[in-house]
């Protein structure tokens, strides 16, 4: 891995292009949208300690549908897809971390679909804030509010309820 130091609001991921890298998060924020018909959707956030790729792009070497940006200046440590397939084919502990790694990451999506079904809007805030307190400090509201489906004003209108 080789570590790159990049400023907010690089692009590290464009909709549409194959991802050839897998990037660990040493300091920074990223978030990963979609474009809408009217504005972007938000639908993750990558802190320190993870790893940030486009998943069409690495399991199936397609373009990926989702950008991934930058939203603070970052270091991170980056990896060339072909060389770390390669790694993974040379050493089974590697490998299973990557697989282990890989089902955590399943197991989050899976939470994240289940809440968007079941929970309102104001208990994905709740759990989010005592998750990941400092992601609310870091995060333009704005974006919080396309991850959570909602507009500004009612994120705006949740929070005064919490306060």
């Amino acid at each position: 891995m080789k570590p790159i130091e990049l400023p907010k609001h690089k692009i590290l991921v464009e909709a549409g292009q194959v991802g050839r890298s897998v990037y660990f998060i040493e300091k920074g924020i990223a978030r990963a949208y979609c474009e809408g018909k009217e504005n972007q959707i938000t639908f993750w956030f990558g802190l320190e300690g993870d790893f940030v790729f486009s998943y069409n792009s690495y399991i199936n070497g397609r373009p990926g549908y989702e950008s991934i940006e930058l939203l603070e200046n970052s270091l991170l440590y980056e990896i060339k897809d072909n060389v770390l397939q390669a790694l993974f084919r040379e050493n089974i502990e590697l490998a299973n971390w990557g697989r282990k790694l890989a089902e955590l990451e399943l197991i989050k999506l899976e939470e994240r679909y289940i809440a968007r079904l079941f929970k309102s809007a104001s208990e994905c805030y709740r759990e989010l804030l005592n998750s990941s307190p400092l992601l609310i400090r870091r995060i333009q509201l704005g974006y919080i509010a396309s991850y959570l489906g909602v507009t500004q004003v009612t994120l705006s209108r949740i929070r005064s309820e919490i306060r």
